[in-house]
């Protein structure tokens, strides 16, 4: 029998989300506003809102997460090293990489096991959450990259950037539960529109939801 989810069990899985290259000040201030009266886990944003967030969110439980490599996963290991350990030092506690997708299509999983390292070894004490982007991976790849993320030493993997060619499935986050429990844990993200959206992830097994639509989320009444 699959578990009734709360609003507010719910509303303690989101990584509330703003990614967008048109976000104001205004519009994260907001973010961080709705993150403490609906007690999301988070609020995930670009790197360059971090200290704002970190200022806003001060003295309550909700995180300051930040994208590393993103969307792409494409810049140097160097750079999303030393990009993971500015937001760290500016007030991010979770790190949310993209990995090498093309070093992941190419098979060589060494390479992208070493770029996710990278990260985690300039993240101290943050949550690493490892995006596979798995739209663009076979099964067996999605399997691999969840294998190079627990040898890296990451905390998490992450479906999606939700600006691919997909977002997160039931089937996707399954999988990547089945590979990686217990010593990782899954974040479901892209394309998390409703309550429907993200029960059905939770019961598939993810342990956080990336959305955008928290709060309409949370609005939605409780079946």
């Amino acid at each position: 029998m699959e578990k009734k989810w709360t609003s507010a069990e719910i509303a303690s899985t989101i990584d509330h989300t703003l990614l967008k290259a048109t976000a104001t000040e205004k519009a994260i201030r907001e973010l961080c506003a709705e993150a403490k009266q609906y007690g999301f886990a988070s609020v995930c944003v670009n790197p360059c809102w971090v200290p704002l967030c970190a200022k806003e969110l001060s003295g309550t439980n909700v995180a300051v997460c930040s994208v590393i490599g993103f969307p792409l996963g494409a810049n140097s290991s160097q750079t999303k090293a030393e990009e993971a350990s500015r937001a760290v030092n500016e007030g991010a506690r979770e790190v949310d990489m993209v990995i090498n997708i093309g070093k992941a299509k190419a098979g060589d999983w060494a390479g992208v096991e070493e770029d996710i390292a990278a990260v985690v070894k300039t993240s101290g004490p943050a949550l690493v959450k490892v995006i596979i982007e798995t739209c663009y991976l076979t099964n067996e790849e999605k399997i691999a990259a969840c294998k190079a993320a627990m040898a890296a030493g990451a905390n998490f993997v992450k479906t999606s950037t939700g600006f691919g060619t997909g977002g997160a499935t039931a089937e996707d986050v399954a999988l990547m539960k089945k590979t990686v429990e217990p010593a990782l844990k899954v974040k479901a993200s892209g394309g998390i529109r409703t309550r429907a959206d993200a029960v059905a992830m939770l019961n598939a097994g993810a342990d956080r939801i990336g959305a955008s639509a928290g709060v309409s989320i949370i609005s939605e009444s409780e079946e």
